[in-house]
């Protein structure tokens, strides 16, 4: 929905890929699921550029992608757990992500964490790969927080979130475990790679949790209160 403000809406990394990439990741997941099908397997079958499969390919033997449809058949206790992929081309041919979140949603209390997440990235030549691996996991995590904790807080007239002690971002011990797998391809030009990664991370835990819970969110961030909102349970 576009609406006219009063607040200035300045850019926050990947403008407009992000807020794109996570409805068509979402409403493709949720093709996925009224098929029937595996949602990795169902974007293999209408991806035909070989860079795209490739990653989609790797991520799914990085994470050891077990190939069944979604959501995963419901579990006893207070934890639901799924697994979520989500994949983006970025600025057209140059860079290719796949990555499959895995998380924990707690049924009691509509918390989410994220446990694992793999990840892997096709940015042509890599001439650093642990700078790489750097900025792909910095991206990750900051993305990983503003999908699940932040939210800029304004009344009528003015942003009320004003300090960095209130404001909530992800803590060390809610960070999970990272695995990046880079495909190199020293045939081709060096193309970005610390903003693509983020651009697949709020679709992945969307569809994680749906694929924990049959619940299907559409509004980030993602807090226990629209968890339990949406019928989490």
């Amino acid at each position: 929905r576009l609406a006219d403000t009063a607040f200035r809406t300045s850019h926050l990394r990947t403008p407009g890929r992000m807020q794109n990439t996570f409805a068509n990741e979402a409403f493709f997941d949720e093709l996925a699921a009224a098929a029937g099908a595996d949602p990795l397997q169902w974007r293999l079958t209408y991806l035909k550029e070989p860079r795209a499969r490739a990653v989609l390919e790797d991520v799914a033997r990085l994470s050891k992608w077990q190939s069944r449809s979604s959501p995963a058949s419901k579990t006893a206790g207070p934890l639901a757990r799924g697994r979520g992929v989500s994949f983006v081309k970025y600025d057209n041919d140059r860079t290719f992500v796949a990555l499959v979140a895995e998380v924990e949603v707690n049924r009691t209390t509509g918390g989410i964490r994220v446990t694992n997440v793999w990840c892997s990235h096709d940015c042509g030549q890599i001439v650093n790969p642990d700078g790489a691996i750097n900025q792909i996991e910095g991206g990750i995590v900051q993305t990983i927080s503003r999908t699940l904790l932040e939210e800029l807080q304004f009344d009528r007239t003015h942003v009320t979130s004003t300090d960095w002690a209130s404001y909530p971002i992800l803590r060390f011990p809610d960070v999970p475990h990272i695995q990046i797998s880079l495909i190199n391809r020293p045939e081709m030009p060096l193309w970005g790679a610390g903003e693509m990664a983020p651009t697949v991370v709020p679709s992945a835990i969307s569809n994680a949790v749906f694929d924990a819970t049959g619940v299907r969110l559409r509004s980030v961030p993602f807090l226990p209160a629209k968890v339990k909102a949406a019928g989490v349970a």
